[in-house]
């Protein structure tokens, strides 16, 4: 035997993980995770059941993950166009189309069983509606035009209000003020991804930059007002008495922080005022929400 040539079964089963852990995007899916539990944390009455809260974290987890898995096998052809998703499991064919569609199907079916059995029903249709919007609706709209982000904005805002009906069993108005902040926050997020982007984008056909999908002033300031609306957003919590004035006061200086970047942006229309723009919302959400966390327990 040429031992040259020679690879390890260890080596294979190695790689063959590593491929999986790519198409969960492990560090996007623990966001979800971190939403659902932060939902639930918030909503919970009384003494947190941690079993609850892990295996519901972990159910977001695998649904996530296996709707993600799905985008990219329905953007299989379109992310061989661009640098930055060219290297991805099945651009490289280190997985399949049908095993990565097996896989996908094991892990939502795995997650939505979790929440089935430690949350409710409710909570499953949710999560249902959830995948279905981002994996086959958001999905194929990229290439249609930027109402691709706002459909995509309602499940990247569901995870907390998942949480929030994993702990209350039902929708109330401090589940839709988490929901909302979490929606309103998706626009200049995805926004500021888009702008930095913008080339690679082009390459696979989406349009998701508003009005005329251009990177110049007007889209700027839309991304400036869509921020804007975060500092009352952030306020809510501690008005309906979710929070209290700790987190609020957070809020603000957060949300302040993050809008001066928008001007920046408004300013230069450069892709490094984009970038810098990308990272605060990379922050704001977290540190917002972990403040929301800490100020209630």
């Amino acid at each position: 035997m040429n031992q040259t040539s020679y690879i390890s079964p260890g080596f294979i089963v190695i790689g063959r993980l590593k491929a999986y852990y790519e198409l969960l995007k492990f560090r996007l899916s623990f966001l979800v995770a971190f939403s659902c539990g932060f939902g639930y944390l918030l909503g919970a009455r009384g003494a947190v059941d941690w079993a609850t809260l892990g295996f519901l974290s972990l159910g977001g987890f695998l649904i996530s993950g296996g709707s993600i898995t799905i985008n990219q096998v329905i953007e299989k052809d379109l992310d061989k166009l661009m640098k930055r998703t060219m290297g991805r499991p099945l651009p490289t064919n280190r997985v399949g189309v049908g095993e990565a569609v097996v896989f996908a199907a094991v892990v939502i079916a795995m997650g939505l069983g979790l929440i089935l059995i430690y949350a409710n029903p409710l909570t499953v249709v949710l999560s249902v509606v959830s995948m279905v919007l981002y994996s086959f609706v958001y999905t194929p709209l990229k290439r249609v035009g930027p109402i691709a982000v706002f459909v995509g904005a309602i499940p990247g805002a569901l995870p907390p209000l998942l949480g929030w009906v994993a702990a209350t069993g039902a929708i109330t108005h401090e589940a839709l003020i988490i929901f909302g902040i979490q929606f309103i926050w998706q626009f200049p997020h995805f926004w500021a991804i888009a702008w930095v982007a913008d080339e690679d984008y082009k390459k696979a056909g989406f349009k998701l930059l508003p009005f005329g999908g251009k990177k110049d002033f007007t889209t700027a300031v839309n991304i400036m007002i869509y921020t804007l609306f975060l500092l009352p957003l952030g306020l809510l919590p501690a008005y309906f008495g979710i929070t209290g004035i700790n987190s609020a006061v957070v809020a603000t200086i957060c949300g302040v922080l993050f809008l001066s970047q928008t001007f920046i942006l408004i300013r230069d229309c450069s892709r490094e005022a984009a970038l810098k723009l990308m990272f605060a919302s990379f922050i704001y959400l977290p540190v917002v929400q972990i403040a929301f966390l800490l100020d209630k327990l």
